[in-house]
C-alpha cells in the first residue's frame, strides 16, 4: 500500500504507479506496506482511515495517529491535587526584593495577593510578613481534571452535619421552653408530658443522651413532626374528604349549559348556582358558596379557626376529638375578649378623655336632613325662613382688656373727634376701665369746653326768619369758598409772608413729632403716654416746617433725571 500521506503534490506518472501499486497490493501481487514499527498494514484499510491529518502527519506510511497514545498512568490519579494551605516555612521578618507590596510573600505579586489589602504594605511596614507558599505542579489527567469532587476534603462535611445537628437540638428545646410558658384552661395533658420529660432528665443525668430520651422525644413531637410526602406544615394541614355519593346526581349533570356556572373537576366544586331562575331555598343544589355560608357553618369555621390557633399556641384544643371543650373554650375566650376590649376602651377614655365625640350624631344632621324651610332671592339673599349665620372673619373680635366691658373704637367723641371705649369714655388706647365714674368726668369736661367756647365766641344771634339767597349768590359764595379751600397760600405756594418766631417754633415741634413717629414704629415709646396727635388747623409755619424737614427719599421726584434731549 502506498503511503497515503505523501507530501506534496503529484506528478500524472506517479500517481499512475501509486494507483497500479494499491492495486497489486490488494491483489496479494506486491508485499504489503510497513509502518515505523516494522508491522504489515492492512491494504483494504480505506483511505480516509489510513490517511494522517496535516498535524499528524510523519512523511511516512503509519497508523500511530489512529492508536491511543501511551502516557504514565501513575499521574492520572483522582486524588492527585494540590496541598491546600500549606507553607513553605516559617515566614521572613523582612521585606524582601520582589515579594508582594501587601502581604510580604515571594510566590505571588500584589494583584495575585488574596489577603486583605492592608492601609500600608508589608513593603513599607515591615511587619507581618506572610510565609511563602508551596508552588506544586500538579498536572492531572483527563479523569482528575473533569472531576468536580477533586481536592475536596471529606472532613468538611462533618462541620455542616454538626451544625444541622446543633439547629435541631436548639429548635427542640425551644418547642419544650414554649410548651411549659402557655398558660390555658386545659394543659393537663401539656403539663403532665412536661413533667415527666422533666423529671427523667433530673433522674438520669448520666445518660442524658440515650437512646431512650431521644424515643421519648419523638413520640412527643410526633404529631407535630411533618409527615413524608408533604410540604404544608402540620400546625396548620387540614384534611380535606372531597368525596361524594355515588347515588347522587353529579353537580355538572345539573345543568348542561355551559354557559351555566363553572365546575371545577379537579376539586368536584361549583361554587355558583347552576340553575339561576331558581332560588336557592327551592334548589337541590345551589352552589358550594350557599352552602358554605348558610346555617351554622360561619360558626363552625370560627371555631376551627379557634382550635387550629390555639393548638399552634401550645393549648390541647381539638374540634374532632373534644368539640364540646372546643366550644366551651371558644365562648369564654370571646367573652374575655369583649371584657378586655370594653376595658381597654374604659382606660383610654379615662385617661385622654373625648367621650363626646363618640356619641352618635342625629339622623338629621348625618342626612343632612331638616325640617325647616328657607325660601332665597335670585341674589341669594333670605325671603322666608331662618336667616343666614353671618360670617365671621380671622381676626379675634369682642376680645376685652383691661377691665372693659366695650372694645375700642365703640364710642365717638364729637366734642374732640377722637374714638374711645363705650363703657367708659376713655380716649385713652389701652387704659384700665373706670365705669360710669369715668363717663361722669368725660361728661363733665366737655360741657367745662362748651362754655368755654360759647363765652369766648361773638358769633352774632341767629335771625329768627331770613329768606334763603337766591341762587347766584349762592354760585358766587361757592366759587370763593373754593378759590379759599385752593388757594396758591393755602397750599404753600406763591408769595407767603412767615412769622420766624413761630416758624423756629414749627420746626422744633416737627423735630419732636418725627422723634415720637420714630419711637411708635421701633416700639420704645413708654406705655401709657400719648401719642400728641391732633386734629386741628395747619398753619402755613407748620407746613414749611414739614417741607424743611422732610427727606428728600420721600419725594417721588427727587431721583428723577431727565433722558429727552
Amino acid at each position: 500500500m502506498a503511503s497515503a500521506s505523501a507530501t506534496g503534490k503529484l506528478s500524472r506518472e506517479e500517481f499512475r504507479r501509486q494507483k497500479d501499486l494499491d492495486a497489486a497490493r490488494k491483489a496479494g501481487t506486491a508485499p504489503a506496506a510497513l509502518d515505523e514499527e516494522g508491522k504489515a498494514i492492512n491494504p483494504h484499510i480505506p483511505q480516509y482511515i489510513a490517511q494522517a491529518p496535516w498535524y499528524l502527519d510523519t512523511g511516512a506510511p503509519s497508523l500511530s495517529h489512529q492508536r491511543i497514545p501511551e502516557y504514565d498512568r501513575s499521574a492520572d490519579k483522582l486524588d492527585n491535587w494540590y496541598d491546600r494551605g500549606a507553607k513553605a516555612g516559617p515566614a521572613a521578618k523582612k521585606y524582601r526584593k520582589g515579594a508582594c507590596e501587601n502581604c510580604g510573600a515571594l510566590t505571588h505579586k500584589k494583584q495575585d495577593c488574596l489577603e486583605r489589602p492592608r492601609k500600608k504594605g508589608a513593603k513599607y511596614t515591615n511587619r507581618d510578613i506572610a510565609p511563602d507558599e508551596i508552588v506544586q505542579d500538579v498536572a492531572p489527567g483527563y479523569d482528575a481534571k473533569r472531576d468536580r469532587w477533586n481536592g475536596y476534603d471529606p472532613s468538611e462535611h462533618r462541620k455542616v452535619y454538626d451544625e444541622y445537628a446543633a439547629v435541631e437540638a436548639a429548635r427542640q428545646k425551644l418547642r419544650e421552653e414554649e410548651i411549659d410558658k402557655q398558660t390555658t384552661t386545659d394543659l393537663a395533658a401539656v403539663r403532665k408530658v412536661a413533667k415527666v420529660g422533666k423529671e427523667k432528665g433530673e433522674n438520669r443525668d448520666d445518660d442524658f443522651g440515650s437512646s431512650d430520651d431521644e424515643d421519648e422525644d419523638q413520640d412527643k413531637y410526633a404529631e407535630a413532626a411533618d409527615a413524608v410526602g408533604q410540604k404544608l406544615d402540620t400546625k396548620t394541614r387540614i384534611t380535606v374528604r372531597n368525596l361524594r355519593i355515588r347515588e347522587d346526581t353529579a353537580k355538572y349533570l345539573i345543568n348542561l349549559d355551559p354557559s351555566s356556572a363553572y365546575y371545577d373537576p379537579k376539586t368536584r366544586s361549583m361554587r355558583d348556582n347552576p340553575l339561576k331562575n331558581v332560588t336557592p331555598e327551592e334548589a337541590l343544589f345551589a352552589g358550594d358558596n350557599f352552602l358554605r355560608h348558610s346555617g351554622e357553618a360561619p360558626e363552625v369555621q370560627k371555631l376551627q379557626l379557634f382550635a387550629w390557633n390555639a393548638a399552634a399556641r401550645g393549648n390541647d384544643v381539638h374540634m374532632n376529638a373534644n368539640p364540646t371543650q372546643g366550644q366551651l373554650l371558644h365562648h369564654e375566650f370571646q367573652k374575655k375578649k369583649e371584657e378586655l376590649k370594653d376595658m381597654t376602651k374604659v382606660s383610654i377614655l379615662a385617661k385622654y378623655g373625648g367621650e363626646e365625640y363618640l356619641e352618635k350624631a342625629p339622623k338629621e344632621l348625618l342626612l343632612g336632613q331638616t325640617e325647616e324651610y328657607v325660601e332665597f332671592s335670585r341674589t341669594g339673599q333670605v325671603i322666608k325662613g331662618k336667616e343666614r349665620v353671618k360670617t365671621r372673619s380671622k381676626y379675634p373680635e369682642d376680645v376685652y382688656i383691661n377691665n372693659h366691658t366695650q372694645v375700642w373704637g365703640s364710642w365717638y367723641d364729637p366734642g374732640s373727634g377722637q374714638w374711645g371705649y363705650a363703657c367708659c369714655h376713655s380716649i385713652v388706647h389701652v387704659s384700665y376701665c373706670t365705669g360710669e365714674a369715668g363717663i361722669a368726668a368725660a361728661q363733665a369736661s366737655s360741657a367745662k369746653h362748651l362754655l368755654a367756647s360759647t363765652s369766648t365766641s361773638s358769633m352774632p344771634p341767629p335771625a329768627e326768619s331770613t329768606p334763603p339767597p337766591p341762587v347766584e349768590d349762592r354760585k358766587e359764595d361757592r366759587k370763593k369758598k373754593a378759590e379759599e379751600l385752593f388757594s396758591k397760600r393755602r397750599l404753600g405756594e406763591g408769595e407767603l409772608k412767615l412769622d420766624q418766631n413761630r416758624l423756629v417754633e414749627a420746626i422744633g415741634e416737627e423735630r419732636k413729632r418725627k422723634a415720637r413717629a420714630e419711637d411708635d414704629r421701633w416700639g420704645k415709646r413708654p406705655k401709657g403716654e400719648p401719642s400728641g396727635s391732633t386734629s386741628h388747623e395747619v398753619t402755613e409755619e407748620e407746613l414749611e416746617a414739614y417741607r424743611m424737614n422732610r427727606r428728600m427719599t420721600d419725594d417721588p421726584m427727587a431721583n428723577y433725571v431727565d433722558t429727552g434731549a
